[in-house]
């Protein structure tokens, strides 16, 4: 497994954190952040935001050591020994709350929330000795397309201050199809895909922050916009730093989609899909 990368500040990130069994089963997706994570190297912390924590207002986490969050049931037990006790860090959640209120975002520290499934998830695989410090930034419910992509364009100055930020969410995510347990592959799936895909690997921005109204299966895509919107956050925090690189980790349960996009650096990957656990 290799990967290169010419680099001078870091990228953003935007990860398919799929189903939480991507935990256990790891696959080409898995594999992927493996390599990534290797290739970048040890941020100053990471900056993650996730669907799983919505809030009214923008909360950012300021717990020293956060907890690990099982915020999901009926999987399998090994699933819920699991732990990813990565640090915390008070000082850099002031600063990030300190840099969203430069730009006209109020954001309040909070001492107590953990890492849900959509950090700790994608980061087993992407930092696997949970040795780099996490903040979660929250996503407050009621944003929208362009508000997503403003709360990214208001992190961006983060990057350039060792701290890689990430928004996690899915590529394509309808629950209720998950749910019904879908082996086949869905061809809407695929097609929205390719369709954002494009839209990524042009820079094309505007196509990206009116996906969600056209690209093709939207609806069906994203019954519920929350698992999008991260990565209008992650476009937003990538300035001008497009087009990006993909990652394809492919469809898992026919119905979600494990692409992941590097936003700013030019990467070449080989990798091969890690067994299941």
């Amino acid at each position: 497994m290799t990967m290169t990368m010419t680099m001078t500040t870091l990228p953003t990130l935007f990860v398919s954190h799929g189903a939480p069994t991507f935990a256990l089963e790891p696959g080409l997706a898995g594999a992927q952040l493996g390599a990534l994570g290797q290739a970048l190297g040890k941020p100053r912390a990471i900056v993650l935001v996730s669907p799983h924590w919505m809030t009214r207002g923008v909360e950012v986490g300021a717990a020293a050591r956060p907890e690990t969050i099982h915020d999901f049931g009926g999987f399998p037990r090994a699933l819920y020994q699991l732990a990813y006790p990565a640090p915390g860090a008070p000082d850099t959640a002031r600063r990030i709350a300190e840099v969203l209120g430069a730009s006209g975002i109020a954001a309040s520290l909070n001492e107590r929330q953990g890492l849900d499934h959509g950090a700790w998830v994608p980061l087993l695989h992407l930092y696997p000795a949970a040795d780099v410090p996490v903040v979660q930034v929250s996503l407050p419910a009621g944003l929208d397309s362009r508000t997503a992509y403003e709360l990214g364009v208001a992190l961006k100055p983060l990057s350039a201050e060792g701290m890689l930020v990430i928004g996690s969410g899915s590529l394509t995510h309808n629950l209720y199809e998950f749910r019904a347990g879908t082996t086949d592959e869905a061809a809407y799936a695929r097609e929205f895909s390719l369709w954002v895909r494009q839209r990524v690997l042009a820079g094309d921005r505007d196509g990206l922050l009116n996906a969600l109204a056209r690209a093709p299966h939207a609806q069906r895509a994203h019954p519920t916009t929350e698992h999008f919107l991260p990565l209008l956050v992650a476009l937003g925090a990538a300035g001008d730093s497009l087009p990006a690189t993909v990652l394809d980790g492919g469809i898992r349960h026919g119905v979600l989609a494990m692409e992941s996009y590097v936003f700013g650096r030019a990467l070449t990957l080989e990798t091969k899909e890690k067994e299941f656990a």
